[in-house]
């Protein structure tokens, strides 16, 4: 008897309301993007599949905005990013580490230029944006998924979505795809890649965990006396004798806000396809397997974790890479290498090349890992830009991709799909959306240098001129 392999399933959708833009994902940058956009005077939905804003900052337990600073603590990011930030660490809910003189390690990142980061307190950043949405008045729907669009002639309609209520169509001049896996751009027949050019396998994923009651002292001056803030000796030593069997080598736990409380960022799952429901289903199971693992080891093993709790572990997995969009530019290695200038640049991220290699977990291709894992073999620029262009898919005319989906090359993914550069390009999309509404244009023919202008006048920074100085890093030895 044959089974059947496909069946042919309809129904009447309800039209049930009507935005300037809708912004799909409400992670970093689709936060920044429906802030932009309501800012801009746009009638605005931010759609979450989650039940709360952040992304993988709250929701993956990622607690750390990267990569909007330097090491010592200038801004590389600024507007709706650097307000943000600023004002979550006024109000307790954030921490805006600085360097002390003559420190060599410090729980924030360990080494002393990692200081860039944000570590903040997910449990109150939640609240914080829901607060930010209904004070600029963005309309929000949580625990909603996109489902589907509606096109004509490369322009989108309609946007179907799902949740309690059932399927539902939206009707919109504009779409920003902030799901970071360019659902909004695949389902479009946007073109787009998935995985390394040789044979599309994905760097590992991470399931995140929290934990409470670390001894710091006792952490700190553990990893002092080694001169090893990633335990690589430890490791070494723990899978000699039979106990550390993963595949990966180092030890990541940074500081949170409060006392004793780190984010556990070791693990690293292999296999995992963030756009397969199933692969992504086993990937939390092993995950969390993993995890109990892991703390066993750190409490028996690592001074300061002998009376350490888990307080939480992640409901979203941390997927790193999935698809791309392959837009009107592409982002190289060489364009990086080559520190190169572009005329619509929209902002900057302060990151390394951080992919891990997708069969060797601790392995940076473009590193030495030998000691620190950050003394490059291909060396870039200490910032890196974000055109403009790398945000635009084709040939969908009112689309617009900010954050980890943008056309970037391979190793390119590694600095700009961290979180602040991902609010930088979100903040362009939806003042760029401004145009393509009220001139009822397309995203790819906006003046950028009017939108350039705009994104400076509200604290960008998009120039070279503009950065803080950035001095090379220095490493531990």
């Amino acid at each position: 008897m044959n089974s059947i392999k496909q069946i042919l399933y309809k129904q009447d959708i309800p039209v049930t309301s009507e935005y300037d833009v809708v912004v799909c994902g409400g992670g970093p940058s689709g936060c920044a993007a429906a802030l932009s956009a309501k800012r801009e005077g746009l009638k605005t939905l931010l759609i979450e599949s989650m039940g709360q804003l952040g992304g993988m900052a709250v929701t993956g337990l990622v607690s750390h905005w990267l990569g909007g600073r330097t090491q010592e603590g200038a801004w590389v990011v600024g507007g709706l990013f650097k307000s943000l930030a600023e004002e979550s660490a006024s109000r307790g809910y954030a921490v805006l580490p600085q360097l002390k003189e003559g420190e060599k390690y410090h729980p924030y990142g360990w080494f002393n230029w990692f200081i860039h980061g944000i570590p903040l307190d997910p449990f109150a950043v939640d609240l914080f944006l829901d607060e930010k949405m209904e004070m600029a008045g963005v309309d929000v729907l949580l625990q909603t998924q996109f489902v589907d669009v509606i096109t004509e002639k490369n322009t989108i309609s309609h946007l179907i979505v799902y949740n309690r209520g059932g399927l539902q169509a939206i009707k919109t001049k504009a779409v920003i795809d902030a799901t970071g896996n360019a659902e909004v751009a695949f389902k479009s027949g946007c073109q787009t890649i998935k995985g390394r050019k040789e044979d599309g396998k994905m760097t590992p994923a991470s399931l995140i965990f929290h934990v409470y009651n670390v001894d710091e002292k006792a952490l700190t001056e553990y990893i002092e006396k080694e001169k090893d803030p990633k335990l690589r000796k430890l490791i070494t030593e723990l899978r000699d004798k039979g106990i550390w069997n993963f595949p990966y080598d180092i030890f990541i736990a940074t500081k949170l806000v409060e006392d004793g409380e780190f984010y556990i960022n070791t693990n690293r799952l292999t296999g995992v396809d963030g756009t397969d429901g199933k692969s992504l289903s086993e990937g939390m199971k092993r995950g969390r397997k993993e995890n109990q693992k892991l703390m066993e080891i750190f409490r028996k093993y690592i001074p300061g974790f002998e009376n350490a709790r888990v307080k939480t572990i992640a409901p979203q997995m941390g997927v790193r890479e999935t698809r791309r969009i392959v837009g009107d530019f592409m982002l190289t290695i060489d364009d990086l290498a080559q520190d190169k200038t572009f005329d619509d640049c929209i902002g900057f991220s302060m990151y390394g090349w951080d992919l891990p290699d997708p069969e060797k977990p601790s392995v940076q291709p473009f590193a030495n890992d030998e000691i620190t894992g950050y003394k490059y073999k291909i060396k870039k620029g200490l910032s890196t830009p974000l055109p403009y262009r790398i945000m635009l898919p084709k040939p969908v005319e009112n689309l617009i991709c900010p954050g980890r989906a943008v056309s970037v090359e391979g190793q390119v993914l590694g600095p700009v799909r961290v979180m602040a550069p991902c609010m930088a390009m979100g903040e362009a999309a939806g003042m760029a959306a401004k145009q393509v509404v009220r001139k009822d244009t397309s995203f790819h023919q906006i003046d950028i240098q009017k939108l350039r202008e705009e994104l400076k006048a509200a604290g960008a920074i998009i120039e070279k001129e503009q950065l803080p100085p950035i001095y090379p890093r220095v490493d531990q030895t």
